[in-house]
């Protein structure tokens, strides 16, 4: 009765984690897809450097494309509170502690960076809000958009080690477990130590942070995305580990 029972919890678990990967894949995909939109594409339909005037009319002409922008950020907040719990899963069999403790990490790191969005909804608050905001003349108006616009940029650069650290907790698991290949796991470890390094260049020394540290990190979420889509995990070994670390903690 008992082996029927483990079997069967066995057998449970292990359709289980098939569906964690095919959902897992989905959300790296819409990770991608919306991230690189809102973070990467629309702002720079926006944003013109140094020019206030040319950055508000930009905003105020295409109002639609900006809120899609702010939008996009939405479903790829809610994709990484998503993964943050995905990766707990997957990874928890290698080290649970670590699994949890890189689950904390990512939340923080993703409410971090919706603060730093609401910077970036407010240019739109200010520039269309006249009335409301009355005193101010329209050119002062522009540059408090453009300032809110410059400080949603910072505040995203200045708090890239919440992203880093979990990346490098879990490529380090990655690495370890048996169920994926090492490779992902190194990637992954680099693309972290990318963002822990920009992060603190940002601070300390602005002009060596080069974006260029921030190209493992790229790659890392491409190959994770292609690899969960196509490939996926080793469900059988993950089901092995996962049974040793029952077994060891009972």
């Amino acid at each position: 009765m008992s082996l029927t029972n483990t079997t069967t919890a066995g057998q449970t678990s292990l359709a289980s984690i098939q569906q964690y990967n095919r959902v897992g894949a989905i959300l790296f995909l819409l990770t991608l897809v919306f991230g690189f939109f809102g973070e990467g594409y629309a702002p720079s339909k926006f944003i013109v450097a140094g020019d206030a005037a040319a950055t508000a009319r930009n905003i105020t002409e295409s109002a639609m494309l900006y809120r899609l922008g702010f939008a996009s950020y939405l479903i790829e907040g809610l994709c990484d509170v998503a993964l943050a719990w995905f990766f707990y899963i997957l990874l928890r069999p290698v080290n649970r502690d670590i699994a949890l403790l890189s689950a904390f990490f990512g939340l923080v790191s993703t409410a971090v960076y919706a603060v730093a969005e609401l910077f970036y909804f407010a240019a739109l608050i200010i520039l269309r809000n006249g009335t409301a905001l009355a005193a101010f003349s329209p050119d002062q108006l522009n540059a408090l958009a453009l300032l809110s616009l410059k400080i949603f940029g910072n505040c995203g650069w200045i708090f890239l080690a919440f992203y880093g650290v979990p990346s490098v907790l879990r490529g380090c698991l990655i690495y370890r477990s048996r169920y994926l290949p090492k490779f992902l796991g190194v990637l992954l470890i680099l693309g972290g130590a990318g963002f822990i390094a920009k992060d603190f260049l940002v601070v300390l020394a602005p002009s060596y942070a080069s974006n260029v540290l921030l190209m493992p990190m790229f790659l890392a979420g491409l190959s994770l995305t292609v690899w969960f889509l196509f490939k996926g995990i080793n469900a059988q070994e993950w089901q092995r580990q996962t049974d040793a670390t029952q077994t060891v903690n009972a």
